[in-house]
């Protein structure tokens, strides 16, 4: 079976950054898709950025596009969130979440994916 840890969050002042890392285990583990997600308090889950598989194709959410960046390790077995110019509106659990299955649309829609870690927490102060 496998598994997603995700490290990295911590409290960090406005303006600063945080690094995320998101750790596949389980012995025939291999995804298509990897992507993170993000839940403030009493808010649902919403999508952050992916990464495809094959070729590392990028797509990020609105309010975070040229501030952050996701990326991978060339096994292929970590995916970073690279996080610049934290606003205390990005505080939120991050999680990071993997597809074996193939698709090509709805990649920002929760239901997409299979594999979910338990979340790292992320709080940027005024």
């Amino acid at each position: 079976q496998a598994q997603l840890v995700e490290s990295g969050g911590g409290l960090v002042q406005a303006g600063g950054s945080l690094r995320l890392s998101c750790t596949a285990s389980g012995r025939t583990f291999s995804w298509y898709r990897m992507a993170w997600f993000r839940q403030a308090q009493g808010q649902e889950r919403k999508f952050v950025a992916t990464i495809r598989g094959s070729d590392s194709l990028t797509y990020y959410a609105d309010s975070v596009k040229d501030r952050f960046t996701i990326s991978r390790d060339n096994a292929g077995k970590t995916v970073y969130l690279q996080m610049n110019s934290l606003e205390p509106e990005d505080t939120a659990v991050y999680y990071c979440a993997g597809s074996q299955r193939v698709f090509y649309t709805g990649y920002e829609g929760s239901e997409k994916y299979e594999f979910w870690g338990q979340g790292t927490r992320v709080t940027v102060s005024s």
